[in-house]
């Protein structure tokens, strides 16, 4: 497996395990943004843009092409 597709793969698990709390225990905009160290949610949204940044730049390397 590719370090891009492990990458996806890690991003799958990610919004799988988000959806699956949101469905049992909802989701505030304070859990989303700011969840304290101990929540399931803690630093998720950094964590999946920098790997969402991360695929972006690998497919843009692959192609050739420039991300603006």
């Amino acid at each position: 497996m590719s370090d891009k597709q492990a990458k996806i793969k890690k991003m799958l698990e990610m919004q799988q395990m988000f959806v699956k709390y949101e469905h049992e225990h909802g989701v505030t905009a304070e859990d989303y943004y700011v969840a304290p160290e101990n929540h399931p949610l803690y630093q998720y949204r950094e964590k999946y843009l920098e790997l969402a940044d991360e695929v972006c730049n690998m497919a843009h390397a692959e192609k050739g092409s420039i991300r603006d």
